[in-house]
């Protein structure tokens, strides 16, 4: 009867140190899952970041190329407009000359408009009328005027 118990007793022993080993590999695979998980997590949230950097560069990358296009649609039209006025074919002098008051005149007459509405301008709901003026003097001055200069001649 004691080998009977003593088999019993190592069989329950065995199943016992079975069950521990079991559980304990159990609790280990729990906290290698949860690890694993976490690391996961981490490698999805540095991936998130790495594609809202990306985004933000090509939208960055775009809106440079959108300036780059309208500086050079800008430069392309001063361009056309100063080829366009020196193919004007040579004409009569008095034609030439009339010509060639025509922006000096029109710039004068531009900022005594500008002036007249700066004095007759009192309230400040018009401010954005002597503003507008001002700025289309201003610009019509350096347009007109601004790149007129004799070319120098090369020796």
């Amino acid at each position: 009867m004691s080998e009977f118990i003593g088999l019993a007793a190592s069989a329950a022993g065995g199943g016992v140190f079975g069950l521990i080993g079991t559980s304990l590999g159990r609790i280990a695979s729990y906290f290698e899952k949860r690890q694993s998980i976490a690391h996961e997590e981490r490698r999805w949230q540095h991936e998130a970041a790495l594609r809202q950097l990306d985004q933000s560069a090509a939208a960055q990358l775009a809106d440079a190329q959108l300036v780059q296009t309208h500086a050079n649609g800008r430069w392309t039209g001063l361009q056309a407009s100063l080829n366009a006025d020196a193919e004007i074919p040579k004409s009569y002098a008095w034609v030439s000359a009339i010509r060639a008051l025509t922006r000096p005149i029109l710039t004068l007459l531009l900022w005594a408009i500008a002036t007249l509405i700066w004095f007759s301008a009192g309230a400040a709901e018009q401010t954005n009328i002597v503003e507008t003026a001002t700025f289309a003097a201003t610009a019509a001055t350096l347009w007109w005027f601004g790149d007129r200069a004799v070319p120098m001649q090369r020796q």
